[in-house]
């Protein structure tokens, strides 16, 4: 047996055998009033950040992976014209070059556009708690005014 199979073989043992549970330490979190610190935080900037990061590598990427297609191409059509056999390689590896490159493209797009429609709704969740709020204060202040406050 090969050290991979072995090694696959005791991960499979492990796994039947025993029960994990990921938690934090007893002494970092757990109930009452103690702060939970593995709670994961996001505020608007730390999405705008994430999503502008996307955005850019999309720029960026979708820019600089379109040179290097259009000189593989040319260089395999190159090789190919002269008799190298090598050509039609280098021809199969940019056209798999592209499908990889889609594959990481349609990423950004997916993370842009659902980071950007999380902020959105967060914004809008917002504005509607803030004119809630708003108009609490304002029937407040209208039943203080009434009262002679």
């Amino acid at each position: 047996m090969g050290q991979w199979e072995q090694l696959k073989a005791q991960a499979a043992e492990r796994q039947s055998t025993q029960m994990q549970l990921n938690q934090l330490p007893a002494d970092q979190g757990g109930g009452g009033s103690t702060p939970h610190h593995g709670d994961l935080t996001v505020n608007h900037q730390d999405l705008k950040a994430v999503g502008d990061a996307a955005y850019t590598l999309y720029q960026d990427f979708d820019h600089f992976s379109d040179l290097a297609r259009i000189s593989s191409m040319t260089a395999a059509g190159g090789l190919s014209d002269q008799g190298f056999v090598i050509g039609s390689a280098l021809d199969h590896v940019a056209e798999r070059w592209v499908d990889q490159v889609q594959s990481l493209l349609d990423a950004c797009v997916h993370i842009y556009s659902h980071l950007d429609f999380t902020n959105s709704v967060h914004t809008n969740d917002d504005t509607r708690v803030y004119s809630t709020i708003s108009s609490i204060s304002t029937l407040d202040k209208g039943f203080d005014d009434h009262r002679g406050y």
